[in-house]
């Protein structure tokens, strides 16, 4: 969700809460930058940590006001213009069917998660979540949902509630909020939960992060970090950090956010690094962070899962560019000092992929995903990557792997796939190993994410609607022996709503989902997304489970088959 100037009905709540520390770093002087736009490195000055030491389950549970309250405030966006029609055509990658084998993989698990009236009547829900060895910790605008993996709710509370007593704006006495993301890192064993939050909207604008003290996301305790990421070089300048995406690295957490100004125009898209070992133990965290500038947008930043990339390793970011790029850079840290010191590429490797087209003109019309009994259709933000942008290490084979929304013709009045891309070598010479296109029939499909096993086996889960359908969540995916650029796995349904998005705000939709693994297999997937009981503004959301593979650990070296090329003349596209 992206939050604007909205006010929360206010959670009062005690806790017992410990004022750490406040930190106030002189920046870096910016490092010179010949080429590009890219500006630092510089260090964010102002974090602030408390210590929330309770269960979480004495925190209130957020409720919506009754009647339901739904609310909703427009998203600054970059507006770009229609395609031009004489820009250079290529073939279409191959839109994939789900042949009759393999089977499709029933859900293990399968249970309704956080609900619009636990999310305090906000639209649009933005589910997502991560799992651990004991738990599901899924979030929404704007609260938080801790599961057992069978699905046994044991905590619901609003993220105002956890950071209650701690700093503005991320305490409860201020209510804007949105775009939360949570994560496991398996590296220490610690949960993170973070959105962005502001008192007014002149700013100064935050991220609100919170780290488990243990692996116990329940009873263990939490630090709580306020982070001005918002700041500029001219005092009382303040831009707001939209779309805020983290992910897990080898030596710290990355984030982006798309910076705008109070009047809604994109200024830079602004990378951070912050240092895992303060985060985990309650410290000042040492940071560090780039501009990169307003040419891009949405940069994703690399979530490890499983082996870990070789020492020394940059996080990488990814974005796309219409009708045909995918963009690579670099974030690299020297030494966490301090001081930090730190390099991000002043350029991105851009990547050629087959032609796609941003569908609604991506950033002009947004709307254009059709839902059974209803005139209203919904976004297909078909402007960015899906999160995440995953990365795997498979004995010395490095890969990464995202997707994002596509047309299958001109921007409007053809239905949306799910292009997905595998990037190898991204640390040498970065290429496109496989890229496809999932879009089997005349639904639309879109709002998707995907994550990869131990055996190099990708999941891939989506929002699938049409005029003839309610939106539902849906599921496929490939075994590491398919052909390059097919998904073999068939289609499968982790629940076909029985309703459409309407109201004032039911053109919003997402604004992402999730799709992870379990770490202690590296092998089950676990997806969320939203959908509807009835044709209303009261979204839901649904997590489940499910595997591709089914050996207890990868098959003996050497890895290059779990990749066969296959050859051009094969009869089908899926064995």
């Amino acid at each position: 969700m992206h939050v604007r100037q909205f006010i929360f009905s206010c959670l009062l709540v005690t806790l017992t809460t410990t004022i750490l520390v406040l930190s106030h770093r002189a920046p870096l002087a910016a490092a010179p930058n010949p080429q590009g736009n890219v500006k630092g490195p510089f260090t964010i000055t102002s974090v602030r940590v408390a210590s929330f030491d309770g269960d979480v389950r004495r925190l209130p549970a957020p409720r919506a006001s009754a009647p339901l309250d739904v609310r909703q405030v427009p998203r600054p966006r970059r507006q770009s213009n229609a395609p031009d029609s004489s820009a250079p055509t290529a073939p279409p990658s191959p839109s994939t069917t789900a042949p009759l084998t393999p089977r499709a993989p029933a859900a293990l698990q399968n249970f309704d998660g956080l609900d619009i009236s636990a999310g305090g009547g906000w639209v649009p829900p933005d589910p997502n979540g991560d799992v651990g060895p004991n738990h599901y910790i899924q979030a929404v605008n704007t609260a938080i949902g801790i599961f057992s993996k069978t699905g046994a709710p044991l905590a619901t509370f609003s993220f105002d509630a956890l950071f209650t007593g701690a700093f503005a704006p991320c305490d409860a006495t201020n209510y804007r909020r949105g775009d939360p993301i949570v994560l496991y890192d398996a590296l220490s064993g610690r949960w993170l939960a973070a959105d962005f939050a502001y008192a007014n909207s002149a700013g100064p604008f935050y991220e609100c992060i919170a780290v488990s003290k243990t692996n116990d996301p329940v009873s263990g305790g939490w630090w709580l970090y306020t982070v001005d990421v918002g700041s500029t070089s001219t005092p009382g300048v303040y831009w707001f950090n939209d779309y805020p995406k983290l992910a897990i690295w080898s030596d710290g957490i990355y984030m982006s956010a798309d910076m705008f100004d109070t009047f809604g125009n994109l200024q830079t898209v602004r990378v951070f690094a912050f240092n895992r070992d303060d985060l985990i133990g309650g410290a000042i965290p040492r940071n560090t962070y780039f501009d990169v500038g307003g040419s891009y947008y949405h940069l994703l930043p690399s979530n490890l899962r499983g082996a870990l990339p070789p020492a020394g390793t940059p996080n990488f970011f990814a974005a796309i560019s219409e009708p045909n790029l995918l963009h690579l850079w670099k974030f690299t840290i020297t030494s966490w000092g301090p001081p930090v010191t730190a390099s991000f590429s002043a350029t991105p490797t851009n990547l050629t992929v087959n032609n796609f087209t941003m569908p609604c003109y991506a950033a002009s019309i947004f709307y254009c995903v059709p839902q059974l009994g209803t005139t209203l259709r919904v976004d297909g933000l078909g402007d960015r990557l899906m999160m995440q942008l995953q990365y795997r290490n498979f004995g010395g084979v490095e890969s990464l792997w995202v997707n994002h929304t596509i047309a299958a013709g001109a921007a409007i009045g053809y239905p949306t796939g799910i292009r997905w891309y595998e990037i190898r070598n991204p640390n040498g010479v970065p290429a496109i190993y496989q890229q496809g296109t999932f879009q089997p029939d005349s639904n639309y499909r879109w709002m998707g994410s995907l994550a990869v096993d131990q055996q190099g086996n990708m999941a891939l889960g989506y929002s699938v609607s049409s005029a003839a359908m309610y939106p539902a969540i849906r599921y496929t995916g490939r075994v590491a022996a398919n052909p390059l650029g097919v998904l073999c796995v068939p289609e499968t349904s982790l629940i076909e709503g029985t309703g459409s998005q309407i109201g004032t705000y039911g053109y919003r939709w997402g604004d992402y989902s999730a799709m992870t693994i379990d770490p202690t297999d590296d092998l089950t997937f676990w997806y969320t997304n939203e959908y509807f009981l009835t044709t209303s503004s009261t979204w839901r959301t649904r997590i489940g489970s499910f595997k591709l593979g089914s050996s207890t650990g990868p098959p003996a070296g050497p890895y290059i088959y779990y990749f066969p090329v296959i050859a051009k003349n094969v009869a089908s596209p899926c064995y």
